[in-house]
């Protein structure tokens, strides 16, 4: 009877020392998380293209800074969870706010946002981002496929971005 108590006790203490498991928004979430830091890289239209992504709030954001420099404009992108959701809203230079809810596939290693809804977009068929997918290929390697639709036609570009050594 002792030696039932025990193991019951012991069993006890072990689930709820657990805790609740992560939803996989958050764990979509943390594998963003792992990009912190500085990328360059170059898309499929030749350019040079640099990223940076940080956490700020508390590490309850994710922001990603995306510039080409020859262009010298900025675009932001913010990731967050949303209860059971993770959420982006892109700031883009077509001056319009995308929001996409991801996805995270089941190897983990790719996270993939489609379009909800969107501020300051006039139409439907006015320019704006409809999806993003992201490959994490290594530490030190990702891949960003970036969709934008105008009038009814997609334009999908790739940039294939290595982590910075500082």
């Amino acid at each position: 009877m002792k030696a039932t108590s025990m193991v019951t006790l012991f069993a006890l203490l072990l689930c709820t020392s657990a805790g609740p498991a992560q939803s996989a928004a958050q764990q979509s979430f943390d594998a963003l998380k792992g990009l912190t830091g500085e990328w360059r890289g170059k898309d499929t239209l030749g350019h040079q293209v640099e990223v940076t992504f940080r956490a700020i709030s508390g590490g309850s954001v994710l922001l990603s800074e995306f510039m080409e420099p020859s262009q010298k404009e900025d675009m932001i992108t913010m990731f967050h969870v949303d209860g059971d959701r993770l959420l982006l809203t892109h700031y883009c230079s077509a001056g319009n706010q995308p929001r996409m809810k991801g996805i995270l596939s089941p190897d983990g290693k790719t996270i993939t946002f489609d379009f909800v809804d969107a501020t300051n977009l006039p139409s439907p068929k006015a320019g704006h981002m409809r999806r993003l997918v992201i490959h994490i290929l290594s530490p030190d390697h990702h891949t960003e496929e970036w969709t934008f639709v105008e009038n009814g036609k997609e334009d999908t570009v790739l940039s294939d971005m290595q982590r910075t050594k500082s």
